[in-house]
């Protein structure tokens, strides 16, 4: 009888150790990025509201999205920085140039931040109405530009769908930086059904995971 009893607390007490460890997994989720230093760009800001359409500015779409990126790359175990937390720019009221001044200090902050990548985060604008699709450009001012470029399209394409590619820029950000980065446009404004999306919390979460998953398999090809 006592063994019956022994058995029975061991079985429930094995149940008990399982059940935490259920438990510890979900408050740790699996952190593929820890130990990285990743630094998000919201493009535009302040004076600079980028694209726009009516009352929707490019500008506040960027942040959005850049929030909820910097929490899912976060959950990820990586360290993240923004450039911008708020409605403003890096310009300096002593620039001639106000948008070159901004973008200089841009690429300061990403250096400073001794950054393993950056991702600088815009959407697009075309001129006819039924282009649509999120896109990556990249410069090959370091090769693992294309790399890091190819794995976020590849999301892109499982995940939203898009039958965009890769393209090249010479942008001054992208062409100045050493550190790997990608500029990554979200969406066209200028698209309806897209326009629509990229204001939905859903969707910028869904474009947040994806970019996510991006970097961890870039990290995981220039490491193998």
């Amino acid at each position: 009888m006592i063994r019956k009893y022994k058995v029975t607390f061991f079985v429930f007490f094995l149940l008990f150790l399982f059940s935490l460890q259920l438990v510890d997994a979900k408050r740790n989720p699996k952190q593929d990025l820890n130990g990285k230093i990743i630094t998000i760009d919201p493009g535009h800001g302040g004076r600079d509201s980028g694209t726009t359409y009516g009352k929707i500015y490019e500008k506040d779409l960027n942040l959005e999205i850049s929030k909820k990126l910097k929490t899912v790359l976060e959950e990820a175990g990586a360290t993240v920085y923004m450039i911008r937390k708020g409605d403003s720019d890096l310009s300096s009221k002593w620039d001639k140039a106000k948008k070159r001044g901004d973008l200089y200090r841009r690429i300061l902050k990403i250096q400073e931040n001794k950054s393993d990548l950056y991702l600088s985060i815009h959407i697009n604008y075309h001129y006819y109405s039924s282009v649509r699709g999120a896109e990556v450009l990249y410069h090959p001012i370091n090769p693992n530009n294309l790399v890091l470029a190819e794995s976020i399209m590849n999301e892109f394409k499982n995940d939203l769908k898009t039958d965009r590619k890769v393209i090249k820029t010479n942008l001054y950000l992208y062409s100045n930086t050493r550190v790997p980065g990608v500029l990554i446009e979200c969406g066209f404004l200028s698209n309806p059904n897209e326009r629509y999306l990229l204001q939905k919390e859903s969707y910028q979460e869904k474009l947040a995971q994806s970019i996510t998953n991006g970097v961890e398999n870039y990290f995981k090809e220039i490491e193998r």
